[in-house]
């Protein structure tokens, strides 16, 4: 059997929550278990700064997602997990296909466009005001990541497709030129049954709408911040529809069809909300509770998560070298002699 290499970048630009672990670390992890796949997974802190400007956020954010995903159970023997900070090959190699990327390419790409229309409809003389070069080039530090590993599958948003796009254009452009075939033409890979949580206003949770629930939490935490999410009027009693509250999607998110079936009788036949809100935390909590205690010692432990960053970094860099050295050699950068 042929295997996939599969890799995931994780932005640290924010605290992953219960949309996030739906979304993307629980599916994550269960794919890096199956038999075939080669699983890399990345702490995109060179990426995070291209957005986030607070110093303080990007350190304790690195920390938080780093401790998150294990904590839920990355299993670091199967799957390579380390900072994009501690493979300086990958930027070497940014900086080599930034020299044969077409600009127009980079034109092209949806964050520069959507930069450059908000600057024209603000009546902004000067199209790129304010558009730094990370912002612009940051489709080639993706492209960088992806073909250092040679990864076959990239697990993204439908937002993200471009970029893997790119990252192809930019890998056959570059085998083309040199005459060698380097780089693996990546492929996205768009789950579509995975699922994109609701918040507390039924709105896609995101931090950016306020609307998020924590992920590590004690019960009482928990509750009080299920009790938030948005319900109707209706009394104990009356018939409740899985329509009225973001509340039974959340639910269905953690449950098994057969419990979600009787959750939705159940609310059918009148059962009040602030019941209802009971039966969520305790059903989320028997999903997170066990990681929870994990979470919180590794960070009051950093120096346990450095140590297996470290780890993955040095395994992640026997191959990086080779193939920058293989790349270097190919554009001519080479020992005299």
């Amino acid at each position: 059997m042929m295997t996939k290499r599969v890799l995931t970048g994780v932005t640290t630009t924010g605290i992953p929550h219960l949309g996030n672990y739906v979304g993307a670390i629980r599916p994550a992890i269960r794919a890096a278990q199956e038999d075939g796949v080669e699983s890399y997974l990345f702490l995109a802190n060179y990426h995070g700064i291209i957005k986030c400007h607070d110093p303080a956020m990007i350190h304790e954010s690195t920390q938080a997602v780093a401790a998150t995903w294990l904590a839920c159970g990355l299993d670091t023997e199967r799957t390579t997990f380390y900072r994009q900070s501690d493979i300086p090959e990958i930027l070497e190699l940014n900086w080599i296909l930034t020299c044969i990327t077409a600009k127009g390419l980079m034109n092209r790409a949806h964050a520069y466009k959507a930069a450059v229309q908000a600057n024209l409809e603000n009546g902004q003389e000067d199209q790129d005001f304010q558009v730094e070069m990370g912002l612009y080039s940051y489709p080639i530090l993706m492209t960088a990541d992806i073909l250092m590993f040679k990864a076959h599958s990239i697990p993204v948003g439908r937002d993200q497709i471009q970029h893997v796009e790119m990252a192809r254009d930019i890998a056959q452009r570059f085998n083309s030129r040199f005459g060698k075939e380097l780089f693996v033409l990546p492929e996205a890979a768009i789950d579509e049954n995975v699922e994109l949580l609701v918040g507390l206003d039924g709105r896609k949770m995101s931090k950016s709408y306020g609307n998020t629930i924590p992920l590590f939490q004690t019960p009482k935490q928990r509750q009080k911040s299920v009790n938030k999410i948005l319900t109707n009027l209706k009394e104990p009693g009356e018939p409740k529809f899985k329509e009225e509250s973001p509340l039974f999607e959340i639910y269905q998110a953690f449950a098994t069809e057969q419990e979600t079936a009787d959750f939705e009788r159940a609310l059918n036949d009148g059962l009040a909300w602030g019941e209802a809100k009971k039966i969520l935390s305790e059903k989320i909590g028997a999903e997170l509770d066990g990681f929870t205690e994990k979470y919180h010692d590794l960070i009051a432990h950093p120096e346990r998560i450095e140590e297996i960053l470290q780890a993955g970094a040095a395994k992640a860099r026997v191959e990086a070298r080779e193939l920058l050295a293989q790349v270097k050699d190919a554009v001519g950068i080479r020992t005299l002699g």
